[in-house]
């Protein structure tokens, strides 16, 4: 259902992204080696939370107010 609500597929995108780059943190070796194919999201959301943590905590934070205030 996350897929027809565009602010539920952000909410899921973002949480994807803050998870893999908290995974990525913990033990690297388990994202490094599935960097192609369809695995290899979970390994480009890790790079993009890593990269761009100041936007994505950013994202988070207006994400948080609007799901607990706006709606």
């Amino acid at each position: 259902s996350a897929i027809f609500n565009f602010q539920s597929l952000l909410t899921v995108i973002l949480l994807l992204i803050c998870t893999c780059a908290y995974i990525r943190s913990l033990t690297p070796s388990v994202l490094d080696r599935n960097k192609t194919g369809l695995l290899g999201i979970f390994w480009k959301c890790a790079r993009i939370g890593e990269r761009k943590s100041p936007y994505v905590a950013v994202c988070c934070i207006v994400m948080a107010f609007s799901i607990l205030f706006i709606q």
